[in-house]
């Protein structure tokens, strides 16, 4: 079972094993990590799942699809490593996955 590592715009981390195929939004919401709203229910069709993905595991994140890249041009502090949560199903290739939330969903 994969591992991710949520960490809160404050700093604290949450460290969770997650069932390979649920999204980063859906897990980050039932374990209840400051930072990540989801307004639309994971349907691509806001930014409030604004996440950076990083460490070594990031690199196995294929490339934002088109209507998740429109989404993050709208999104509050975009940097090159912004995703959505709703777009990333967990996968054991994103083990150790640091997932940090941005300020500006708070």
């Amino acid at each position: 079972m994969p591992s991710i590592i949520f960490v809160e715009p404050g700093g604290a981390e949450h460290h969770v094993q997650v069932l390979e195929g649920e999204t980063l939004l859906r897990v980050a919401l039932e374990h209840g990590v400051e930072g990540i709203l989801g307004d639309c229910g994971g349907n691509c069709a806001c930014a409030t799942c604004h996440i950076y993905a990083e460490g070594e595991a990031a690199s196995a994140l294929s490339a934002p699809a088109e209507d998740e890249q429109a989404m993050l041009e709208g999104a509050l502090h975009p940097q090159a490593n912004s995703r959505l949560g709703c777009q990333i199903k967990v996968s054991v290739a994103l083990d150790g996955l640091i997932v940090r939330m941005p300020p500006s969903q708070v």
